[in-house]
């Protein structure tokens, strides 16, 4: 299999274009050069590749065209650590008293006491840590946590709440 008229003009634009990634120039060169007949050795050595890798670009042209061949498939992220549901525990938690003897919520004290009450099966500081950061909360600075809701509520240190339910 070759490469077609079209798509070198295509690999062309996208050479003397503006800003590339790095990788994508990178598959383009070695296409241009596999399809001006050059032999997978010298185009591995002109572009600054391996062997292999030139084989592995060429496969994925040959089995899904040009874009197959450029562009990396998107790669699925990471899934969340905690379900929504444990999330709205732990912020519950946290709007409530500290555990007897303590003054204010810490965000390692967050993760055992999370831990210890069965709210989740294990947790991390850090990832209490950006629980809490993307609701804007500070245990660890204020003796008061403000809990956001349908009304507004102050939570004091001897547990009870006012303001508005």
């Amino acid at each position: 299999m070759q490469l077609s008229a079209e798509d070198s003009a295509k690999l062309e634009m996208l050479l003397s274009g503006g800003i590339q990634p790095v990788g994508t120039v990178r598959r383009a060169l070695v296409l241009l050069q596999w399809g001006g007949g050059k032999s997978s050795p010298q185009v591995a050595a002109s572009v600054g590749v391996v062997v292999n890798t030139v084989c592995q670009i060429r496969k994925r042209y040959e089995q899904g065209g040009l874009a197959r061949a450029l562009y990396d498939q998107a790669r699925p992220g990471a899934k969340p650590l905690l379900k929504p549901k444990e999330r709205q525990q732990i912020i519950a938690m946290v709007c409530g008293p500290a555990p007897a003897g303590q003054g204010r919520w810490r965000v390692r004290l967050i993760a055992t006491e999370a831990v210890k009450r069965e709210l989740v099966p294990g947790v991390g500081r850090e990832t209490i840590r950006v629980l809490l950061r993307s609701h804007d909360l500070k245990p660890w600075r204020e003796k008061n946590v403000v809990c956001a809701g349908v009304g507004s509520r102050v939570c004091g240190e001897d547990g009870g709440c006012s303001g508005p339910l």
